[in-house]
């Protein structure tokens, strides 16, 4: 069983920073990849980004150069750093966990970020 739980989030002006935070609670082993969805109003989840057991990292096109993603495989947390926020990055954040070995998403509950003046 996994369970993985969320915090940051919130109101931000455009051009601001927030962080968001998730920590895994699980006693599963093996290679496996964390990571950032988002779901935007009225739309699909999407990836935001995600990094796999040995920092293989990959960003969606739309949060290159202004989001940034570490993983502490020792704390079993990954955090999201986010600058320059844009209104379009408005969304359900939700942290993700998947297992190479098993055929199965794990999600966190979701994090509201609202980007607006």
């Amino acid at each position: 069983q996994v369970q993985l739980v969320e915090s940051g989030g919130g109101l931000v002006q455009p051009g601001g920073s927030l962080r968001l935070s998730c920590a895994a609670f699980d006693n599963i082993f093996g290679p496996n990849t964390m990571g950032w969805y988002r779901q935007p109003p009225g739309k699909e989840r999407e990836l935001v980004a995600q990094v796999d057991s040995v920092y293989n990292i990959n960003y969606a096109d739309s949060v290159k150069g202004r989001f940034t993603i570490s993983r502490d495989i020792a704390k079993n947390t990954v955090d999201l750093q986010m600058n320059n926020l844009r209104p379009e990055d408005t969304a359900v954040y939700y942290c993700h966990k998947r297992y190479s070995s098993i055929d199965y998403d794990y999600w966190g509950q979701g994090t509201q970020v609202i980007v607006s003046s």
